[in-house]
């Protein structure tokens, strides 16, 4: 059965109509009025009576009636103080006014980056955007640099980017982030819903500050960040970004002089910069220079400015960093549900009249709990994919459109049901005649694909395409111009998009991925085939290359998975990792013979010792800091998150114990019994703490004060730890690992090594 829809939460007005009735009538208000009114009759004083049981009747009838209308009333007043603001921004400033009302309406409809089927209608956004969790920690290194930040955990549940908006008017740290997330988590989207709101002024119900939003999407002004002298951040939104927002309309507005400028220096801007990994990769290093400079410039003022980037392309941002990191959690079954609901209703309504919405709320509704029922039953093979927005999304439509099919099981089954509903189910459909059929049409995309991923590109410009297409057999045996072709795979499949004029790219990277992993993975001859697999291993730990990577092995047969695994696994701890990634992609386990799988075991045995070839190396060498972040980053990855990310208890308290065991016996190994998670949870022990998980703040104390973490009654910085067996307190180290969980989260990792038995 699915899941109960989330709990109602109460508006403003509906909190105050029941305070007045908890405080006021549960009180006696209106039976004291009552007994006044009585003892006015009894002295014979009619109208006074008649006052008093009038009054009593109507404080409870307001209160009543107030809390059924509350929601609506809430609305109005919403409506009617967006009104009243929007008339005064016309007088006040009316271009900031018109700016808002244009970006809202660009973001105003649910345009899933990479993914917009026919045959579907597109809802708006604020109808099925789904509020996105955040998570993050504050670093000793933060603290170093903003000493007075609360410290306050960021990995807390139903974190939101509200909340940290909220805080930036009080904190100057969170007046620059980075949202890093893989791709289709719904980074772009949750900017673009931020424009939509503050454009709408619907901000107040959030209690966020009253800022002016301005999307700018990187990979768009990448060549003028890179090569344009002396370009500001103003002068960027003044003559590039508005301009474009008015692009193709007669008489577009003119901002007032230093429109721009004023709003950063005044603290009333918020700068959403979106996909830093969009950016050429030649050219991250000067992108990231300017957006760096930019901060800093303006950062002194209240504005705020959020950076998002895939996590693999963030690598590449080699200035000064935004000081707070979060990262999207991934959607939550109850989120998925809520989606799967939301989106239908939308369907099922655009498809009928107004008259016919209740047909449309049944229908909608019986739909999606069949597809949420199918979620909670194969949640092994389905609940990696249900957890990212935009593979949630195909899902949902893949299974509006094919009812009559499974859900596929394996991320490539997905891509290849979707890639045939846009290339042969889409245009039959409509009777829309394509140049090629879809075989064909498939090829060249493959082709193109594993191109621009050679290249290490996502775009390419119309020129280039046109020439990789006049040489395509395919098309001149079929007398096709290759403008004929592009024009209906644009404009027909949508599995091209011309982002920019006369620049096309393919709607999503991983989208791209599947393309080139199919074309490689189609070789027939023998030495076709070990030149892929060498290419492959040449970029296997690349960043464009992942969805590649991954796509691929999973179409190989078992013989060459074997050797692909076994050659990725010489390469060191990081491609170990994603071969075993790798293995778990693979669709056809049941095809493996006996023996095959044996060998896999045994190459995730090793993968799994290669893992700690970096640790123990920094550990032989006593380079003790950076052993302590690579404990870190093998840990953070082990449980499926990024670097960079904190840790929730969950990911402590189900540690892999084998995991657990090696990082701690390198640790106590190289340091001589000095360093090692077993000798700080002996010593947590021996100063009182139970292994409850929980935090105690007395004992806590005395716990940090014997490993070194505490001087004086004062956190020291990281930096000012000793780090040398010889001279630190026992148990010193590793840090960076607690740092991130924090002082109540600290506990859960000692919990975790009860149980382990260690």
């Amino acid at each position: 059965m699915a899941s109960e829809p989330p709990k109602y939460t109460p508006t403003s007005i509906e909190k105050v109509f029941e305070l007045l009735d908890d405080k006021l009538v549960s009180l006696g208000i209106s039976g004291g009025l009552g007994a006044v009114g009585i003892n006015h009759i009894r002295e014979g004083k009619w109208t006074e009576a008649i006052g008093c049981f009038a009054g009593a009747a109507g404080v409870w009838l307001a209160i009543k009636v107030g809390k059924k209308l509350a929601p609506k009333l809430d609305q109005g007043l919403d409506g009617l103080i967006a009104t009243v603001e929007t008339s005064i921004s016309k007088v006040r400033a009316d271009f900031t006014g018109n700016f808002l009302r244009q970006q809202a309406h660009l973001n105003a409809e649910f345009i899933t980056e990479g993914f917009n089927p026919d045959r579907t209608a597109i809802p708006l956004l604020e109808e099925v955007f789904i509020p996105l969790e955040l998570s993050g920690a504050v670093t000793s290194e933060i603290f170093a640099e903003y000493p007075n930040i609360r410290n306050q955990p960021l990995s807390s549940k139903n974190l939101t980017i509200w909340e940290l908006l909220r805080r930036s008017q009080h904190e100057r740290v969170f007046r620059q982030m980075v949202i890093q997330a893989k791709g289709g988590m719904g980074k772009t989207t949750l900017l673009r819903h931020l424009a939509l709101i503050y454009g709408k002024h619907k901000h107040r119900r959030h209690r966020a500050p009253k800022l002016v939003p301005i999307l700018l999407r990187l990979r768009t002004w990448a060549d003028e960040l890179a090569n344009t002298q002396n370009l500001s951040l103003p002068k960027l939104i003044t003559d590039y970004q508005i301009p474009k927002l008015w692009e193709g309309q007669d008489n577009p507005p003119t901002p007032p002089a230093d429109w721009a400028k004023n709003l950063l220096t005044k603290g009333q801007a918020l700068i959403m910069f979106d996909g830093f990994d969009e950016v050429p990769e030649a050219k991250r290093g000067q992108v990231s220079e300017w957006l760096s400079q930019q901060m800093q410039q303006y950062g002194r003022s209240k504005s705020v400015f959020i950076l998002t980037s895939r996590p693999a392309g963030y690598r590449d941002y080699t200035a000064k960093k935004p000081a707070i990191p979060l990262f999207i959690k991934p959607f939550t079954p109850t989120q998925q549900e809520t989606f799967i609901q939301r989106w239908y209703l939308c369907q099922e309504k655009c498809c009928r009249s107004q008259r016919q919405w209740r047909q449309a709320r049944d229908v909608a509704q019986n739909r999606a709990h069949d597809l949420i029922t199918q979620l909670q039953t194969r949640r092994e093979d389905l609940g990696y994919m249900a957890e990212n927005p935009l593979l949630l999304n195909m899902l949902v439509t893949f299974h509006r459109l094919t009812p009559e099919q499974a859900l596929p099981r394996q991320r490539l089954e997905l891509y290849r049901g979707i890639c045939k509903l846009q290339l042969d189910d889409r245009p039959r459909a409509r009777n829309i005649p394509m140049p090629l059929d879809y075989p064909k049409s498939e090829a060249l995309l493959q082709r193109l694909a594993l191109g621009l991923v050679n290249a290490n590109r996502l775009q390419v410009k119309k020129k280039e395409l046109h020439e990789f297409l006049a040489q395509q057999p395919l098309l001149t045996e079929r007398e096709v111009t290759p403008q004929e072709w592009l024009t209906k795979i644009v404009e027909v499949s949508e599995l091209l998009v011309e982002r920019e004029p006369g620049e096309y790219e393919f709607p999503h990277a991983s989208f791209q991925g599947f393309f080139a992993a199919t074309q490689l993975a189609q070789a027939e001859d023998n030495s076709t085939i070990q030149k892929n697999i060498e290419r492959v291993l040449q970029n296997w730990n690349a960043a464009l290359w992942r969805e590649t990577v991954l796509l691929y092995t999973a179409q190989l047969p078992p013989r060459l998975l074997n050797q692909v695994i076994r050659k990725a696994c010489e390469q060191g701890s990081e491609a170990a990792q994603l071969a075993t990634l790798a293995l778990k992609e693979y669709p056809r386990p049941d095809k493996l013979s006996n023996e095959l799988t044996a060998m896999l075991q045994t190459l995730t045995t090793q993968a799994q010792s290669s893992k700690y070839q970096k640790l123990e190396a920094l550990l032989k060498a006593q380079q003790w800091r950076d052993a302590d972040k690579e404990t870190y980053r093998l840990m953070i990855t082990t449980v499926g998150k990024e670097e960079g990310q904190g840790f929730d208890p969950e990911d402590l308290l189900n540690f892999p114990c084998e995991d657990l065991k090696a990082i701690d016996g390198l640790w106590v190994k190289y340091s001589q019994g000095k360093f090692g998670f077993s000798v700080q949870k002996q010593i947590y022990v021996e100063t009182g703490n139970p292994l409850d998980g929980e935090y105690h703040e007395e004992t806590w104390k005395a716990f940090v004060e014997r490993v070194g973490w505490l001087r004086g009654g004062e956190y020291l910085n990281y930096a000012d730890l000793q780090a040398n067996p010889s001279l630190s307190p026992s148990g010193e180290l590793p840090l960076w690992v607690v740092g991130w969980l924090g002082r109540v989260g600290g506990g859960f990792l000692f919990s975790r090594m009860a149980t382990c038995k260690l």
